[in-house]
């Protein structure tokens, strides 16, 4: 018998009629001759809510009591789709992060797991029930609830996956794939049928609809991940490990080739090393202006910065003749107000001659195994930016992706304008 893990987005479950529907597709998997263990996420907007709430009663709500808070909306949804379950004849049990055994580390509101044993939920599995596990939580060895931060359901099942040593985990969503641009931005993107983990981890960093330390750990532990739709049986994609071709690319569904595409054989070569475009908006910028250049001056910025646990993305340092250097560093927008204190803290100490913030800020990525070997690509992304209109706050790269600090209001256009560059639309 066969152990799946699945895994229902929010809006998969956004009502009852839509957990009633989600019940059926979990019990026909079963009467299909798999163990079946599912996790989910808290019903719709449920956490937005929740969080709102928490702030209509303390602007800085205590980090502990906000996880504790959060992680009901996951229970919530989590013993309805099991009493849904029941009630169409299925032998089903709910169990919360904790009842499932998932061990966290202590940061409130981003934990990591460092610890799963699934020892309960395979028991259950065995007797022949279905597990509903909520996503998105676990407990500390203290037995203090945490929660993994906004998308921490995916990490949840690929987790599990793991543990119960499963065939394979099934995410299901609002959308039936993996494309290579979101296609409400932009109509003709185009569906890959599968996708490398390595490309998926930078698509998922930088704006695509997966937990990033979701792909890290089905990476880590080989677990292929198929993402497909809640509401229509189409195909899915599948994440999965793929071995390079001999230029780079992936092999099998490989380097998508472009739609139409330039004569000359070297722009197409540079246009198939693309595998997708990504975005994301909520970005803030904190530069420090005129810091002295000397050892240690790094972390004594993002040393304080860590200790407050947030997280940096994009960092950038200018080095000047007078000794000096502006340093610029990109953060989520949520966390500017922490981040910007810790800062401002920061620079008097260092003697640093400003510290200055900006906002509404987003980011735009080019994706794809194949740019390692193709210089070429940073040439057409920063030429079509700049024929768009489009203007360039930052730039950071890694070996198979370039990605753009832009105004959030042109963040679509960016978008467009890469995914069109690239050819990347269907054919």
């Amino acid at each position: 018998m066969a152990v799946l893990v699945q895994k229902y987005g929010g809006t998969s479950v956004g009502d009852a009629e839509k957990i009633r529907h989600v019940a059926e597709r979990i019990a026909a998997a079963h009467r299909a001759g798999n163990s079946i263990a599912v996790v989910v996420s808290a019903m719709g907007d449920t956490t937005d809510r929740l969080i709102d709430l928490a702030q209509s009663i303390s602007a800085t709500p205590d980090p502990r009591e906000l996880d504790l808070l959060l992680s009901t909306g996951e229970l919530v949804s989590c013993t309805l789709v099991t009493m849904a379950l029941r009630e169409i004849g299925e032998q089903a049990v709910s169990m919360s992060g904790a009842q499932a055994g998932i061990r966290t580390d202590t940061a409130h509101g981003s934990a990591s797991i460092v610890d799963f044993d699934a020892e309960r939920v395979q028991q259950a599995l065995d007797a022949g029930r279905i597990v509903i596990v909520a996503g998105f939580q676990g407990v500390t060895h203290e037995m203090d609830v945490t929660t993994l931060g906004r998308g921490g359901s995916d990490t949840t099942a690929v987790a599990l996956a793991a543990a119960l040593g499963a065939e394979r985990c099934e995410v299901y969503t609002d959308v039936d794939g993996i494309y290579t641009a979101d296609p409400r931005i932009v109509p003709d993107a185009r569906k890959l049928e599968e996708i490398g983990y390595e490309e998926m981890l930078e698509l998922a960093s930088y704006g695509a609809k997966m937990h990033p330390r979701s792909i890290e750990l089905a990476a880590w532990y080989n677990t292929p991940v198929l993402v497909a739709s809640s509401a229509r049986d189409v195909p899915g994609t599948l994440i999965h490990e793929i071995a390079p071709s001999g230029d780079g690319a992936p092999s099998g569904d490989g380097a998508p080739a472009g739609a139409g595409g330039p004569e000359e054989g070297a722009g197409m070569e540079v246009a198939n090393k693309v595998r997708g475009v990504t975005y994301e908006r909520g970005v803030a910028r904190i530069p420090l202006r005129a810091v002295p250049a000397r050892p240690g001056i790094a972390a004594a910025v993002f040393e304080p910065l860590a200790a407050s646990n947030i997280s940096v993305d994009t960092i950038v340092q200018n080095a000047s003749a007078e000794r000096l250097t502006d340093l610029s560093f990109t953060v989520d927008s949520s966390d500017l107000r922490a981040a910007l204190q810790v800062t401002e803290g920061v620079a008097g100490a260092i003697g640093a001659e400003e510290c200055v913030s900006h906002d509404n800020l987003g980011q735009v990525s080019i994706v794809g195994t194949g740019m390692q070997n193709a210089p070429g690509v940073a040439a057409v992304m920063f030429s079509a930016l700049a024929e768009a209109g489009v203007n360039i706050e930052m730039i950071t790269t890694s070996q198979i992706r370039i990605t753009c600090v832009v105004d959030e209001a042109q963040v679509n256009d960016a978008v467009r304008t890469l995914h069109a560059a690239f050819e990347l639309a269907e054919g």
